[in-house]
């Protein structure tokens, strides 16, 4: 139970998910056991997620990254896109890999990537639905790690790209 010091108020990553608020630790009786599990309140999803202390660490439950591994994601958006010729199939399945890795350096490259065409008309709604899920999961820890509102945090990340 390496990673039981998270307490009420902490923000924290789950990968599928994106950025939670820890709102406590409760005890609840599971096939006849006492399980302790960690109560993480999503806002933007409205949901609530109990996950077992025993599994936070094969979860990939994670402390929002900290300002340098932030800096280095954001880094990655000044970069070149680095779009495959590959069938748009399977681009975006690596891509919603990607994201739900929780990697906020891998979201990034998400973003540049799909940012590009992002104000073309001829952009699929897939694609664009793509970009905002990871706009989106980028700009929620952007948030927390410099403790700004959401939409700030979005639209620094997108006046970033506008400057590459």
């Amino acid at each position: 139970m390496a990673q039981a010091h998270y307490k009420n108020g902490d923000y924290v990553v789950y990968p599928t998910h994106g950025v939670g608020q820890v709102k406590g630790i409760e005890k609840q009786q599971v096939a006849g056991t006492s399980v302790d599990l960690i109560v993480i309140h999503f806002t933007h999803d409205r949901m609530v997620l109990r996950l077992p202390m025993h599994r936070l660490e094969s979860s990939g439950l994670r402390p929002v990254c900290t300002e340098d591994k932030m800096n280095l994601a954001l880094k990655k958006l000044k970069g070149r896109s680095r779009v495959k010729k590959t069938m748009w199939s399977r681009r975006a399945q690596e891509y919603e890999m990607k994201i739900n890795s929780g990697d906020p350096a891998a979201i990034a490259e998400v973003v540049r990537d799909l940012y590009k065409n992002s104000q073309q008309p001829d952009q699929s709604y897939s694609e664009r639905q793509i970009y905002r899920t990871a706009l989106d999961r980028l700009a929620r820890e952007l948030a927390a790690v410099e403790n700004i509102d959401e939409d700030s945090a979005a639209m620094k990340l997108e006046e970033m790209m506008n400057a590459a």
